[in-house]
C-alpha cells in the first residue's frame, strides 16, 4: 500500500469512527444534546480535529443520514430480481421492518428524526429528497407491476405506495418505540416480539391481498 493510500485510509477510517460514534450519541441522548465536544469525546480525539472532516454538527447529521439511504436502497435493489410483484412486495415490506429493527440508528436518521429534512429545508431544497425518493421509487415500480398482474386494479399508483409505505412504517414505529410489545403482551401474550412483528407484518400482507 502506497503512502498516499494509507493516508486515505487513515482519513477514511477516522471519518467512519466519526459517524459511529455521532449515531450512538444521537440516538442515546437525541441530536440537540449532542455536541461536537461529545462526539470527539467519544471517538478520543479534539473537536478541531472533527472540524478537518465536517463542517458542523448538521453535515454529521447529513451525512449518517445519506449512509442509511444507500445500505436500505442497497438492500432494497437485491430484491427487485424477484419476478413476482406480488411476492417482490412482501419481501420489500420485510426488509423495511428488517432495516428498522437491524439499523435502528439509521432508521431513526431516516424516518423518525427531524433534523435531516431540516438540513435539506435549510440549504434551500425543502421539497426535494433525493435519496429517499429512489428508495421510494422501487416501491412504485413494484405497485406498478402488481397492478399490470391484476392487483389494486384502478387504484393510484402512487396513493397506494404512500399507504403501503406508511403501514409497514407504522409497524416499524411501533416496535422501535415499545408499543407494539404492549400490544403483544394483550393480544398474544405466549408470542415472542419476533413472532408478534411477524404476525402484524402478515395481517398487513393479508389485507393488501383483498384488495383487488
Amino acid at each position: 500500500m502506497s503512502v498516499q493510500d494509507k493516508k486515505l485510509k487513515h482519513k477514511e477510517d477516522f471519518r467512519i469512527k466519526i459517524l459511529s460514534a455521532a449515531k450512538k450519541l444521537f440516538v442515546e441522548e437525541g441530536i440537540e444534546a449532542t455536541s461536537i465536544r461529545k462526539i470527539a469525546k467519544e471517538v478520543g480525539i479534539s473537536p478541531t480535529t472533527i472540524y478537518l472532516y465536517y463542517k458542523d454538527k448538521q453535515d454529521i447529521v447529513y451525512a449518517l443520514h445519506l449512509e442509511g439511504c444507500s445500505l436500505l436502497r442497497t438492500q432494497m435493489q437485491a430484491l427487485m430480481h424477484v419476478d413476482h410483484p406480488f411476492e417482490r412486495l412482501k419481501a420489500i415490506g420485510k426488509a423495511y421492518l428488517s432495516f428498522a429493527v437491524n439499523e435502528s440508528g439509521y432508521y431513526e436518521l431516516l424516518f423518525v428524526m427531524k433534523e435531516p429534512m431540516q438540513f435539506l429545508a435549510d440549504r434551500g431544497e425543502g421539497s426535494v429528497w433525493e435519496e429517499g425518493d429512489r428508495v421510494f421509487e422501487m416501491l412504485i415500480a413494484t405497485i406498478k407491476d402488481c397492478q399490470q398482474e391484476g392487483f389494486f386494479v384502478g387504484m393510484d399508483t402512487q396513493t397506494l405506495s404512500l399507504q403501503a409505505w406508511s403501514t409497514v412504517h407504522g409497524i416499524a414505529s411501533l416496535f422501535l418505540s415499545g408499543h407494539l410489545e404492549k400490544l403483544n403482551n394483550l393480544l398474544f401474550s405466549e408470542a415472542s416480539k419476533a413472532e408478534f412483528l411477524e404476525r402484524t407484518f402478515q395481517l398487513y400482507v393479508s389485507m393488501l391481498e383483498t384488495i383487488k
